[in-house]
């Protein structure tokens, strides 16, 4: 029988706790018709010239959930946004500074309300569907958070926090159609949910809009919480 006496314990622990948890935060954002991603510049001389993900190392005294807010809070400003933990990425040479286990987490914000925090790097959003190059593999973690949203949004709602509290049909479905990157069927579309009941009629019209005004709704969190969940099946 293999044993261990307390000093090997204790040397290996010292092997294996040299290594840093991180925070990626995959933050989508939708605008102008189009599903963006907030990114950072890299300050690091091996990504000169590349984006980031905006992310920090895990701190003693919090959690997981607790550092990606606080990433999130720290640089735009929002705090009570819908957020989803992803996946671990853990390839041993994914830093330059060594072992750094990194947790993906990605949200859902309105552009409209963000406040973005500069610091000393730029920050920007960008199309999701133009991005190709990035520093570490934070291409990966991107595609596999992108993936998630895609497969979530299908399954629940969660694409309201995208919009404003107030949106058109046409709004709507131009975000489900950018997230999902397809056509849909403009009348099968607004049937599903309006069987649904997701939406209340606020009867109101856009404003100052080029186009025909349209009809104005809002989310009917209430009514969703209180029925059975059940997926829009795109």
């Amino acid at each position: 029988m293999n044993t261990k006496n307390i000093n090997t314990h204790l040397t290996e622990i010292r092997d294996y706790f040299k290594a840093a948890i991180s925070i990626d935060c995959v933050i989508f954002g939708f605008d102008e018709d189009v599903l963006k991603v907030l990114l950072i510049e890299s300050d690091l001389n091996e990504f000169k010239g590349k984006w980031s993900l905006l992310g920090d190392i895990v701190r003693p005294d919090e959690d997981l959930e607790e550092a990606a807010y606080r990433v999130l809070r720290e640089r735009t400003g929002l705090e009570d946004v819908y957020m989803e933990q992803v996946q671990a990425f853990g390839a041993i040479d994914r830093h330059p500074a060594g072992r750094v286990i990194s947790i993906a987490f990605y949200s859902l914000v309105n552009i409209g309300h963000v406040e973005l925090k500069t610091h000393n790097n730029d920050l920007h959003w960008h199309a999701v569907r133009d991005i190709s190059h990035m520093a570490f593999d934070h291409r990966e973690i991107l595609a596999t958070c992108y993936q998630r949203l895609q497969h979530k949004v299908i399954e629940q709602p969660i694409g309201f926090n995208l919009l404003p509290k107030k949106f058109s049909l046409r709004e709507l479905q131009n975000l489900y159609e950018a997230i999902l990157d397809v056509k849909l069927d403009r009348r099968n579309f607004r049937k599903k949910f309006f069987a649904m009941d997701y939406l209340v009629d606020l009867n109101e019209e856009e404003q100052a809009v080029k186009h025909r005004p349209a009809r104005l709704y809002k989310f009917n969190q209430e009514k969703y919480s209180q029925r059975q969940k059940k997926s829009l099946g795109f």
